[in-house]
């Protein structure tokens, strides 16, 4: 068997359901199990490579390979052995154990050793000889000076090339196609490198037309000349006979010639549908750094960004006229300035062509301004970040400030999405729903990356399981953007990267208010000495971002009489120590509140009324001494709160009584405090509290029985509370429950009984485990609004499709 057949068969697929399924259940097998499904998932890029590549490989090469997919079928059959044996046959288990560890070994031995780099050493020598890509690549670069965007590497262009001939040529199903990706990525380039392919000519008989739409396109010019070069007449794109069908011309013509037609440069879905002509035969590829929805593009290849070797090509082309570093040249310089394009094409052509011929001290300049998030030059500005900032002018005004916010955190960093739908909510005065709408269309735009738990997108999903990361060059602009104007004046006050002290513009500036809505600091350890007084009159969002073991907060706390939103985030190696946590005393009109990664101080009545904070989030923070119940009255402290969330708050072992007199609190979320071994009896006094998050608690094992008089309670999340043993009968009084999440509670084996449970009138939808999901589906019949859904482990096998 070949081994690229085997990885695209069914064994692959059966093999990772079977080893996710041992990670789950078994605990002797479960570090074997996950150590193998990253082994397996790191040959991915081997099997990609081989896919695209289209050699065929040696006798020799091809034996070894064929001898190791030997030894994952043997896994296989391992892995269902492990799976078929009971958790009581402990010698057996033992016995399966060792023998998965030395499966683990074998698999970790390939993958790390060296035959995987004679693989692709072999694939690369073979394409070399037969197609002598890169040295064409070479010459065309120095040629056409444009062509240079498209100098991507052999398997950077081969591959979007694939993907993109497969769409055109290779699905006849397919009428509308895209290219989609960030301004300067090059997908424009590689459009055109397809319609040069020979067989893509072939295939339409050279019937390509390529037109650029732009953002202010004369839709009827455009139509005409589609409709003139459809029907063979055209001329009638360049005179004033522009008679085209109305409508979105979809004739059912019989068989024609197979016609391609590009759009490239697409900005409006409007523009897009009147460009549509879906006619059998005639195909069109559509280009933009917009995502439009599938019923009208159907299928769409994301363009990649480069990587560290194709980036550091093609910038040494702009810089110096060749390949690669010349020995003269700094290269420790050089590969920061490279590391700051982050694989954009643009970025790395304009700013290797504005460094060319510059003495090296010009180059230490602008890299420090590069860190910065400014421009190094004139050209910079012009050619790369007024070119990337159409993308932003073509927003609403609404849409554009929120982009702008995204220069208030690091770069490099996972922004948590709870912290940006609470600061928009908070200073653009819209709700949770709008500002969520906010961030797909900047995701579908191409302006920000949403990294996704696989469970979001379900009804009570909560915010905080989804992450926004954004290219380094969109950032730059947002500082860019933000940074005009006289700092006092400025909208957004943003350090662009960490740094040892504030800014000594700043400090320059203290003589006056500053007037930013939106404060942000990027430092390592703050003392009471390191700060200077500043008055923030306007200021509704501080952003605390540092490095440290010990934290002094901001004095001039105490100056922002408006603050609604602080945000503290620490991206040290350990929880923070806050000091001078006494400024809280003055945050009257504070609403929304996240602490991550820090010791929280013990909560006192006296010294900390928040009296209007709604949210209070708190990630991977040192928590329990804050929780002491001799001295707590969250009720006091907190009159207003309406949303609790602790995450990754490992020290943290029972929540204080206190926390049920809490009558505003709305949505209660404990997740993955490992160590959580007990909820408060008195859980049933927050009568209206609507969502209640207990995921991934191993050690809670029950419920108390007082939660069936919350009666307001819509959505209940258990999932992954391994050792939870049984739902109480009294989980049936939740007339109001209309979702309830216990995948992996692996101990609960039966259900209080089904008169019990026929009292949950509003229960819509269960996700449980195989084992118990029987017996939820009795109440189907007596509940036909109920779904059931039996829970799989989530994983992705997109790298089949090829």
């Amino acid at each position: 068997m070949a081994f690229n057949d085997f990885f695209a068969g069914e064994i692959a697929a059966e093999l990772l359901k079977q080893l996710f399924a041992i990670s789950r259940k078994s605990c002797l097998c479960k570090s074997s199990a996950d150590n193998l499904i990253t082994s397996i998932e790191e040959l991915l890029p081997i099997i990609n490579e081989i896919k695209y590549s289209g050699v065929e490989l040696s006798a020799i090469r091809q034996s070894q390979l064929d001898r190791f997919s030997e030894t994952l079928r043997g896994g296989l059959e391992l892995a269902r052995k492990v799976l078929a044996s009971g958790r009581w046959n402990v010698y057996k288990n033992l016995q399966l154990a060792r023998k998965m560890e030395k499966l683990e070994k074998q698999v970790s031995r390939f993958v790390s050793g060296p035959m995987q780099a004679h693989l692709l050493a072999d694939v690369h020598h073979m394409r070399s000889e037969r197609e002598g890509w890169v040295e064409e690549a070479v010459k065309r670069m120095e040629v056409e000076e444009e062509a240079s965007l498209g100098i991507i590497g052999a398997v950077g262009l081969d591959l979007g090339k694939s993907k993109g001939k497969k769409m055109i040529i290779g699905r006849d199903d397919l009428n509308v196609v895209g290219i989609w990706g960030i301004g300067g990525s090059g997908k424009t380039t590689l459009a055109n490198e397809i319609c040069k392919d020979n067989q893509v000519r072939s295939h339409f008989n050279d019937r390509i037309l390529f037109l650029t739409v732009s953002q202010s396109p004369d839709v009827q010019r455009l139509r005409a000349r589609i409709w003139g070069f459809l029907t063979g007449n055209e001329a009638m794109g360049y005179t004033n006979n522009l008679f085209v069908p109305e409508g979105k011309l979809q004739c059912e013509w019989g068989s024609g010639p197979r016609t391609l037609v590009v759009l490239d440069d697409v900005w409006s879905l409007s523009v897009l549908e009147q460009l549509i002509f879906r006619i059998p035969t005639y195909k069109t590829l559509v280009v933009s750094r917009f995502k439009f929805p599938a019923n009208v593009v159907n299928e769409v290849y994301k363009v990649e960004l480069l990587r560290e070797d194709e980036s550091m090509s093609l910038f040494c082309h702009s810089a110096f006229g060749q390949t690669s570093i010349p020995p003269t040249a700094n290269e420790t310089l050089i590969k920061q300035i490279v590391n700051e394009c982050k694989g954009l094409p643009l970025a790395l052509k304009v700013i290797g062509a504005s460094l060319r011929d510059q003495p090296e001290m010009y180059w230490a300049s602008a890299k420090k301004r590069l860190l910065r998030g400014e421009p190094i030059c004139e050209s910079h500005e012009n050619k790369l970040l007024e070119r990337m900032a159409i993308s932003i002018e073509y927003l609403n005004k609404k849409v554009k400030e929120c982009f702008l916010d995204l220069g208030s955190f690091p770069e490099d960093k996972k922004i948590p999405l709870d912290v940006l739908i609470n600061m928009w909510v908070e200073i653009h005065d819209i709700d949770e729903e709008e500002a969520f709408a906010i961030l797909v269309e900047l995701a579908d735009k191409n302006l920000l990356t949403l990294v996704k738990d696989a469970r979001v997108g379900d009804s009570y999903s909560s915010f905080y399981e989804i992450c926004v990361t954004q290219h380094d060059v969109l950032r730059d602009l947002a500082l860019h953007l933000s940074n005009r104007g006289e700092v006092n004046e400025r909208k957004r006050l943003l350090m662009p990267r960490r740094d040892a002290e504030l800014p000594r513009e700043w400090e320059r500036n203290t003589d006056q208010p500053f007037n930013a809505q939106i404060v942000s600091v990027h430092t390592g350890e703050m003392r009471e000495m390191d700060w200077f007084r500043m008055e923030f009159p306007k200021a509704e969002v501080l952003i605390l971002n540092f490095s440290s073991n010990e934290y002094f907060l901001p004095p001039f706390i105490d100056d922002m009489p408006k603050l609604r939103a602080l945000i503290v985030i620490n991206y040290g190696t350990a929880e923070a120590i806050l000091q001078n946590f006494s400024v809280f005393t003055n945050l009257a009109n504070l609403r929304s509140l996240w602490l991550e990664k820090v010791w929280v101080p013990q909560l006192t009545n006296p010294t900390v009324p928040l009296k209007n904070l709604q949210k209070l989030s708190m990630v991977l923070c040192k928590v329990n001494n804050s929780f002491n119940p001799s001295v707590l009255d969250l009720p006091l402290i907190f009159p207003h709160l309406s949303e609790l969330i602790i995450d990754h708050c490992n020290d943290l072992v029972k929540l204080p009584g206190s926390i049920c007199e809490v009558n505003s609190l709305q949505s209660l979320s404990i997740t993955n405090c490992h160590r959580l071994c007990d909820m408060p009896s008195s859980l049933g006094m927050l009568k209206k509290l609507q969502i209640l998050r207990l995921y991934a608690c191993p050690e809670l094992k029950t419920l108390p029985a007082s939660i069936g008089e919350l009666i307001g309670l819509k959505y209940l999340d258990i999932s992954q509370c391994v050792n939870l043993r049984c739902l109480p009968r009294e989980i049936g009084k939740l007339a109001s429950l209309e979702k309830m999440d216990m995948r992996e509670c692996s101990q609960i084996m039966r259900l209080p009984t089904q008169t019990a449970l026929s009292n949950l009138k509003s229960l819509r939808r269960v996700i449980c485990d195989d084992e118990v999901s029987w017996q939820w589906r009795y109440l189907e019949k007596a509940m036909p609004d109920l779904y059931v859904q039996v829970a799989e482990k989530w994983y992705s096998l997109d790298w089949l499709d090829g």
